[in-house]
């Protein structure tokens, strides 16, 4: 005998969604037997371009060690920035 399945409710904001979901289960109001793989190949996480002060020393520095590693030095920052704030 099938579960029958709540509906869900409409929210206003995402912050409503979230605290909705954070306090229900999902297997009351989706069946996910029926639940497909997704695939989204163009996906691209939402970046927002932002200025620092560097010294060019620091940035030639940065440049070497980037280059040293066959890496963008940009990148090499992001790698930096991501590691220190996973600390």
């Amino acid at each position: 005998m099938k579960k029958k399945l709540k509906k869900i409710p409409k929210f206003k904001t995402e912050d409503e969604e979230r605290e909705f979901w954070d306090t229900h289960s999902s297997m009351d109001y989706i069946d996910w037997s029926k639940a497909k793989q997704g695939i989204f190949p163009n996906l691209k996480l939402t970046t927002q371009p932002i200025s620092i002060r560097l010294t060019t020393s620091m940035i030639g520095q940065l440049k070497q060690r980037a280059h040293s590693i066959n890496v963008p030095y940009q990148s090499l920052i992001k790698q930096y920035i991501a590691n220190a704030l996973e600390k």
